[in-house]
């Protein structure tokens, strides 16, 4: 009995220490799995995949913070998984779909493959980086892997709920896949997920969108992606702006991402509210062109 109640809870801790490696398998089983429905010519159940694997990638991390699970062959294999799910599988796809036909098809879809597998190596190094300040670690540098794989993918979602047309060209094909090559390995900042919040007065519309989005996913799945999509690359002008705010400020390095968005809305507003003032200490007013006018008659 005695045996049974020390070496039960190993074992089950054991199990529970396996569970984020299991789900980075899975991810790395989905990536693959896009390249043989790509070659069967089933274009959206491969999009599913990478999406299926983008997922996956999302939780791996989070069930091994909150089990505390992490180990150093884990954090290898989600790399090496990530770098075949997002970086091998999309290159695959577009290759097979749309970039066969011509001889440089071949180099465009090892552009984007070494050029995810750069990012992830970047990624890594940063990763194990102290002397960077915690500010830091709340935004990516570049675009990151699984967001770069369907971006890059937008092409196959334009084919499939449009069928073809200009976007499905091998010039725009090339020089989109060729974009998000870019984007990946950029030093273009993007916000992490950790760091995004939401008030509690944006609580309730927050529900809704989420609702309204899986109603789309069971009925427009390709759409939402392309929304999705479209929001992604809208918001990296926004996370640029942050971060050089940010940078630029050391005294706000210590504070939580929500007290330095509010810091930020008030130094929007701090300089009229100082020319407001001003002009009421002084009693200043607008000149009335009507009433000059008047007086010059």
């Amino acid at each position: 009995m005695i045996e049974e109640t020390v070496v039960g809870p190993g074992r089950r801790r054991r199990s529970v220490r396996l569970l984020p490696s299991i789900v980075t398998i899975l991810a790395l089983c989905a990536g693959l799995s896009a390249v043989k429905f790509a070659l069967d010519n089933s274009l959206e159940v491969a999009l599913a995949m990478i999406g299926a694997a983008a997922v996956l990638d999302t939780l791996d991390g989070r069930l091994a913070r909150m089990l505390d699970a992490t180990t150093k062959i884990g954090a290898e294999l989600d790399s090496l998984s990530d770098a075949i799910s997002f970086g091998v599988a999309p290159a695959l796809v577009l290759y097979v779909a749309f970039l066969r036909e011509n001889s440089a098809g071949w180099i465009i879809a090892l552009i984007y493959t070494v050029s995810l597998v750069l990012r992830l190596a970047r990624f890594n190094t940063l990763i194990d980086d102290d002397t960077r300040p915690d500010w830091q670690r709340e935004y990516f540098v570049g675009v990151p892997a699984p967001a770069a794989a369907l971006i890059a993918l937008v092409p196959v979602a334009m084919h499939e709920q449009f069928h073809s047309g200009w976007w499905n060209s091998f010039p725009v094909v090339g020089a989109w896949t060729v974009f998000a090559a870019l984007l990946a390995v950029s030093t273009i900042p993007t916000l992490a997920m950790k760091s995004v919040s939401v008030a509690p007065q944006a609580a309730a519309l927050l529900l809704v969108l989420v609702a309204l989005a899986a109603a789309a996913l069971v009925t427009f799945p390709l759409v939402l992606l392309l929304v999705l999509v479209a929001l992604y690359l809208c918001h990296i002008p926004f996370a640029w702006r942050s971060q050089r705010w940010v940078a630029a400020r050391p005294e706000v390095w210590h504070h939580k991402p929500a007290e330095r968005r509010a810091q930020r809305r008030a130094s929007r507003r701090r300089p009229a509210l100082r020319v407001s003032v001003s002009s009421a200490r002084l009693r200043l007013r607008r000149p009335d062109h009507g009433r000059r006018d008047d007086l010059r008659r």
